[in-house]
């Protein structure tokens, strides 16, 4: 897992946009660039910039990823049947750490990773620390006993900022969540438009 070095909605700034949806972004505030020059007038960007963008927002999203990773992702994505945007989307969705997130067992993709990172998740009742673990349809995700009463995932639960997409069944009372089906890019709740056919051309040029 890395540490995060930077703060977690410096990427909110530099795109302009609310990439979680979220009340707390300085982006409600301060809708210019970060740093010392934020405010300047943005230059035009090139086709190169726009697809560079789409792939930092998408990576961003998912709590910052290593580039590694999110290349290991494209490419087993390319490798598949089918529209290669359609999979990426289907791939990043089957990580635990976005079903977590997703099911609204914690309130950020950052402590998502750091909950399955501390112990606290089972997938079929097996503990799983592995924020990257892929996980298949019908796969059941659970918080483990001990952890059910833990203030954040009881507050996390509460938070009315996001709904549970229809493609993750949850019971919050018993803190289990059933991975029903692998998502399309309509099914997702993003809360700002992604563009994985740009991620796509990055990454073939």
């Amino acid at each position: 897992m890395s540490k995060r070095a930077a703060s977690k909605y410096k990427i909110d700034r530099r795109m302009g946009e609310n990439i979680w949806g979220r009340p707390k972004s300085p982006v409600n505030r301060r809708e210019y660039g970060p740093g010392q020059h934020g405010q300047r007038r943005k230059g035009k960007l090139s086709d190169f910039g726009v697809q560079l963008r789409a792939k930092q927002k998408l990576k961003g999203y998912y709590g910052d990823l290593r580039e590694k990773q999110f290349r290991a992702t494209y490419e087993e994505a390319n490798r598949r049947k089918g529209d290669t945007s359609e999979n990426l989307i289907g791939l990043l969705e089957s990580r635990l750490d976005a079903i977590v997130y997703r099911a609204k067992f914690v309130p950020t993709v950052f402590a998502s990773r750091q909950f399955i990172n501390h112990g606290h998740v089972t997938v079929n009742g097996v503990r799983v620390n592995i924020g990257s673990y892929r996980c298949k349809p019908g796969d059941v995700i659970e918080v483990r006993q001990k952890s059910k009463q833990l203030v954040s995932v009881l507050e996390s639960v509460a938070l009315a900022e996001r709904d549970v997409p229809d493609y993750i069944e949850v019971d919050h009372n018993k803190m289990v969540a059933t991975f029903a089906r692998v998502p399309a890019l309509s099914d997702v709740p993003y809360a700002v438009v992604m563009e994985p056919h740009l991620v796509v051309e990055f990454y073939s040029r």
